[in-house]
């Protein structure tokens, strides 16, 4: 069924946080929050009214209903468990970049209609980061494009093999590099700290600040949600052609609880980057996904 994977996303999104959060506490020898705390949390945010500034016009009110749909929709475009995504069609990876960066768009300029020159600035690095780590992403993926000759989700993900040394290496770069992607879209640590209270080394977080109520749980679901559709990404590499779906969904829900559990580690023992250091950090991906490129091209060159 084509829904299954939309169901699964959306069923690890509501523990998703909760693991990380778990995770970051045994790490630090605390007993911290429960598992379900994060999506309580968001719960009660969801039965309070909004707040909103009269300095703000129906931009700041729409954005996050936006944002959300945004990240839900590129859900539907992802494959699961050798099925189509609800919407998979030839290209569907760019259609997928463009439909996650149309809803930080609108957090963008949401955050610079509240009038305030904190949420400016952090918008203003929101959009630098994510022009720096685009070429990153796109590069990655017509890499792969390339070495099985698709360019939807579902023929690449169903076409792609590593029968060589070379395509190892040039999938254990994509793992790394993707996995990057994934802390920088999500602004986590080492190049963001969802944590922090100095606002001025704030970059998403500084973003919603004048954010409340109903729309504040829109953006921390959605934040949530982010993290497993990008970690779809990773797991339906592990997916082989005769597999059933029970099986399917155990490797899924295996491989996004690892996932989370890599973050809670990486961001327990990794100190946050100096402000400076992030354009250049980011920007080293694209050379990495470069590699990754010409390693593909290599093999594609021996095999003819």
């Amino acid at each position: 069924m084509k829904a299954t994977g939309i169901i699964m996303i959306l069923l690890v999104s509501l523990v998703f946080p909760g693991i990380i959060v778990r995770v970051k506490s045994i790490a630090s020898g605390r007993k911290g929050p429960g598992l379900f705390q994060p999506m309580l949390d968001i719960l009660r945010l969801l039965k309070k009214g909004s707040v909103y500034s009269s300095t703000t016009s129906f931009i700041f009110k729409i954005a996050p209903v936006i944002y959300f749909s945004t990240i839900l929709s590129a859900a539907f475009l992802l494959p699961f468990d050798n099925q189509p995504g609800l919407l998979s069609f030839k290209g569907d990876f760019i259609a997928f970049s463009y439909v996650l960066a149309l809803g930080k768009f609108f957090m963008i300029i949401a955050a610079l209609d509240t009038g305030s020159a904190f949420e400016g600035m952090g918008a203003s690095r929101e959009a630098l980061y994510s022009m720096l780590v685009e070429p990153a992403f796109f590069v990655l993926m017509a890499s792969f494009a390339m070495f099985t000759g698709h360019t939807s989700f579902y023929e690449i993900y169903n076409s792609i093999y590593f029968g060589s040394y070379i395509a190892v290496f040039a999938g254990i770069l994509a793992s790394y590099n993707l996995f990057q992607i994934i802390m920088v879209e999500n602004s986590r640590l080492p190049y963001d700290d969802p944590k922090t209270h100095l606002e001025l080394t704030m970059i998403h977080e500084v973003m919603v600040l004048d954010n409340s109520g109903f729309d504040l749980a829109l953006i921390n679901f959605a934040s949530s949600l982010k993290f497993v559709v990008y970690g779809t990404l990773i797991s339906n590499f592990f997916f082989t052609p005769d597999i059933s779906i029970f099986l399917g969904i155990l490797i899924f829900l295996g491989i996004q609880v690892l996932f989370a559990i890599v973050v809670g580690i990486a961001e327990s023992f990794r100190a946050r980057y100096k402000l400076r250091n992030n354009n250049k950090a980011i920007v080293l991906l694209t050379p990495i996904s470069i590699l990754i490129f010409l390693s593909i091209l290599m093999i594609i060159t021996h095999q003819s």
